[in-house]
């Protein structure tokens, strides 16, 4: 098994999963919606450490004078 394995849904909390691409005929509109709340969630804090990262970055490259 590797540490990204394709086959296990991407777990976004104890109660709602996802995977990108399953078929989404059988879930209601309320699971829907908690989805979606779930992965707006995920992409805000992805987008907290871009911007932690870039903010890191830039201080090296001052310190550095990249």
């Amino acid at each position: 098994m590797t540490a990204f394995d394709d086959e296990q849904p991407l777990k976004l909390t104890r109660e709602v999963a996802h995977k990108v691409g399953q078929d989404l005929s059988a879930l209601s509109v309320d699971e829907l919606r908690g989805r979606v709340e779930a992965l707006q969630a995920e992409v805000a804090r992805l987008n907290r450490e871009i911007e932690a990262k870039s903010a890191h970055r830039g201080a090296a490259d001052l310190l550095f004078k990249r």
